[in-house]
């Protein structure tokens, strides 16, 4: 049996034993990047370590620590309540007034993961603090952003178009934008359904801040009470010294993000620290909760897939497509490879290897080659839903007040469905009709 195969059978394995015996996946990886990458690949230390993604754990650790003292600090107290004030308090409208956010973030040019970061703490404590399925508002967030992440100024859709232009392939920077934007928008449509979005549209009433002094049930996850005016002197709306320069704190991660291309992680750090210089008494408690579990989940995972990728188990797979000779087979299965491994590793990467591997089928003229691009960077994305992909990993340590093990799961099961769904409605519907 090849060393590729035994990788392969041994991934199978670590998806068992976590689901069975309870056991941190992430601390599963890491000894099986050890074993693989030792007994099978002859990798040394230095070698397994290289597939440590340093960059993702600056961010988990950063985003949740700043997050975590903005809660304390009753930041995002009021940027909840903010939210509320803005759609009139009608419940239904936040998920996506949260979709838009991030969508519009990535395309004006915020990295997904960025525009995810920011937004997913936001959309998680009011997800909490309302009684909304945090699947809902999590899938909402993560499909906003892949659903801007191709307009012709995005990061993803600079880099597509500039994969095309270098192997002298026709592109269209606006089918591809426009399908990546449709195909999310539908999945986010079917969740929002699916989630419960219809019975919080349902609510009577509208929602007010928690402490308004509204009558019991007024703006709690079941209530029905009817609007009334905010109190002024609540304190969850009131603007204090933390909170201002919390905020203020916030929109510099943005801007620094954004405008000048700084480390999300690094930033966020940087600003808790300041944060937490200044306000000691109500950012002690903040290292407590950066979610350590699920650090070590997506880094242990992470690192496995690097050796999978160093000992060529995705080239392995990549040139098994290539030898099935029949262009329509190989353009869905190349999809299927897109979303499965962008599940568990970079987007950007896989779509850098996925479009050169298609170009025989691209130049041959049986395959469209703008559908099919389409087609490959859209399955390559939408599956970035999973907890193993960096927005699924941020959504994942973003939720708050919920069984972490069990919001895993129902994650995982999610961006599984994504993953054997999506890359098949897409073939069907970009590439099937355009064969030949």
């Amino acid at each position: 049996m090849s060393a590729e195969l035994v990788s392969i059978l041994v991934l199978a394995v670590l998806f068992i034993v976590a689901t069975t015996r309870s056991i941190n996946m992430g601390a599963l990886a890491f000894a099986a990047a050890f074993g693989v990458g030792t007994l099978a690949a002859g990798m040394d230390a230095d070698a397994i370590f290289a597939g440590f993604p340093g960059d993702l754990f600056v961010v988990l650790v950063g985003v949740t620590y700043l997050f975590a003292i903005a809660r304390a600090n009753g930041t995002t107290d009021w940027l909840i309540s903010a939210s509320i004030r803005l759609v009139g308090g009608r419940l239904a409208l936040i998920p996506w007034v949260m979709f838009l956010v991030t969508a519009t973030l990535t395309a004006i040019g915020a990295v997904s993961p960025a525009a995810v970061a920011i937004i997913a703490p936001i959309a998680l404590g009011f997800a909490a603090r309302h009684g909304i399925s945090p699947l809902l508002m999590g899938a909402m967030v993560v499909h906003g952003a892949q659903a801007g992440g191709f307009s012709p100024i995005s990061i993803y859709g600079t880099i597509v178009n500039g994969i095309v232009a270098r192997e002298n392939l026709p592109g269209n920077e606006l089918v591809l934008f426009l399908a990546s934007f449709l195909a999310n928008l539908i999945i986010a449509i079917i969740v929002f359904v699916s989630c419960g979005g219809l019975r919080l549209a349902r609510r009577a009433g509208r929602l007010v801040p928690a402490g308004t002094g509204a009558p019991e049930g007024t703006g709690s996850p079941e209530g029905t009470g009817a609007s009334e005016d905010q109190d002024t002197n609540d304190p969850t709306i009131r603007l204090t010294p933390p909170r201002i320069a919390t905020l203020i704190g916030l929109v510099a991660l943005v801007v620094c993000a954004l405008g000048f291309d700084l480390d999300v992680g690094l930033t966020a750090i940087s600003v808790a620290v300041l944060l937490s210089v200044v306000w000691p008494e109500t950012s002690k408690q903040a290292v407590n909760q950066i979610t350590w579990p699920t650090v070590l989940l997506i880094c242990g995972m992470l690192t496995y897939v690097g050796v999978l990728q160093e000992m060529g188990t995705i080239d392995y797979a990549g040139n098994a497509v290539s030898d099935v000779g029949i262009p329509l087979l190989a353009a869905l299965l190349i999809c299927y490879i897109g979303g499965i491994v962008s599940a568990f590793a970079s987007s950007v990467a896989i779509m850098g290897a996925l479009i050169p591997l298609a170009v025989p089928f691209l130049l041959d003229g049986t395959v469209g080659p703008v559908v099919l691009i389409a087609a490959l960077a859209v399955s390559a994305t939408v599956v970035d839903v999973s907890p193993f992909s960096t927005n699924g990993a941020l959504v994942l340590a973003s939720a708050q007040d919920v069984d972490r093990d069990r919001f895993f799961q129902q994650l995982l099961v999610y961006g599984g469905i994504i993953v054997a769904v999506a890359p098949l409605v897409i073939w069907l519907v970009l590439i099937v009709p355009g064969f030949g």
